[in-house]
């Protein structure tokens, strides 16, 4: 599919005048790392990501059709878009200028968003900003809301699979990583030649079966630091143009995608572990060496980190870190090894938490919606 096949050309506005979408949109962890885009929000290399469950962003989109005082409305009364947003309860007028840039890069795809007055009513399972991908979570739940009133307004059978096609292209304009969690459990994102129907325009499922020993994967995150990263993501990426070693960074990302691709049908959790390791480390090497640089990891990432190691050395586990772009760990792990691993969570690691922070969670299936009126 191309961009032309996402623009919405006609619709009856008569057939809505108010009402409110819900989605409660999942997280996700990129097993292997994007890092660096072109305009518009097209990725340099492929990821491939776990959809998580209990990380999730919760969405509440009320609309409320314009008053139009004529029969010829000027274009003056509908130049911006009319929204407030709350989070968690609070009036977030910081977070506007972000949404406002989303619904402009994506008006000429929904032109309904200037006849309506929106409130946007949000809250986390997990900290904002703190390097969960809560802008994934985030503008997926927005654009499966703006994707429930376009189902409304068309007044044609919308199928599913174009719904979530479209709600994937619309929330990778809003956060590229946002387009890996509307559905799951492992979604690809990145044009790949092995990878049957994949884009850089939205996130598709992994197109193999899986091998048993990925089902019911864990990810237990460590909350290392609950505060807002020093530098954001948007940043980073931009810090790839020019860097010195972006080119090969990009090459060894597609070459992982192949690797990974024949380790999650094979079921090898051990190349698993030395994959899924070596892209946390590359993405913070190209933090560590772009210009200017920056250490997103703190003291206690590398305590965990080292625990892990030794760890596995000694019970022969197929326990394994990676990071998202901040200092929180997340430790993925096989079903049955969940009690072991529990146990080492918290006699071990708890104690480099933030105020032993951290959160339980698994493989996931997608967003879910929770109303829609």
């Amino acid at each position: 599919m191309t961009e032309t096949d996402f623009i919405l050309k006609n619709y009856d506005l008569n057939s809505i005048k108010s009402g409110n979408a819900t989605w409660k949109t999942p997280s996700n962890i990129a097993l292997v790392k994007y890092w660096g885009k072109q305009e518009p929000q097209i990725p340099e290399n492929t990821s491939i990501s776990f959809t998580l469950d209990a990380c999730f962003t919760l969405t509440t989109l009320e609309y409320k059709l314009k008053e139009r005082h004529s029969e010829l409305v000027s274009e003056s009364n509908h130049s911006d878009f009319n929204f407030e947003v709350y989070f968690e309860g609070e009036k977030k007028d910081d977070f506007k200028p972000k949404i406002a840039t989303f619904f402009k890069r994506i008006e000429h795809y929904v032109p309904f968003l200037k006849d309506f007055d929106f409130v946007i009513e949000s809250r986390n399972s997990f900290p904002h900003s703190s390097g969960i991908a809560s802008s994934a979570s985030g503008m997926s739940a927005l654009a499966l809301c703006v994707m429930s009133i376009e189902r409304s307004l068309s007044g044609v059978e919308m199928t599913d699979e174009y719904f979530n096609k479209k709600a994937s292209f619309l929330a990778r304009l809003g956060s590229g990583s946002a387009c890996r969690s509307i559905e799951g459990d492992i979604i690809v994102w990145g044009e790949h030649s092995e990878i049957k129907e994949s884009s850089d325009l939205f996130g598709v499922k992994f197109p193999f079966k899986v091998h048993k020993n990925f089902k019911n994967y864990h990810d237990t995150i460590l909350l290392v630091d609950e505060g807002e990263k020093q530098v954001s993501s948007t940043v980073g990426h931009k810090l790839m143009h020019g860097h010195p070693f972006a080119q090969q960074r990009f090459k060894q990302a597609n070459e992982n995608i192949s690797k990974i691709s024949e380790i999650l049908k094979n079921g090898d959790l051990k190349e698993f572990v030395a994959i899924v390791e070596s892209e946390a480390l590359s993405l913070h090497a190209m933090m560590m060496t772009s210009n200017p640089y920056f250490i997103l990891m703190k003291p206690n990432t590398l305590k965990i980190i080292n625990k892990i190691w030794a760890f596995r050395a000694e019970t022969n586990s197929n326990i394994c870190f990676t990071l998202d772009a901040g200092a929180n760990v997340h430790i993925l792990f096989p079903e049955n090894e969940k009690e072991a691993v529990n146990n080492f969570i918290i006699k071990e690691l708890v104690q480099y938490c933030q105020e032993n922070h951290y959160i339980c969670d698994r493989i996931g299936f997608g967003a879910k919606r929770l109303s829609n009126s």
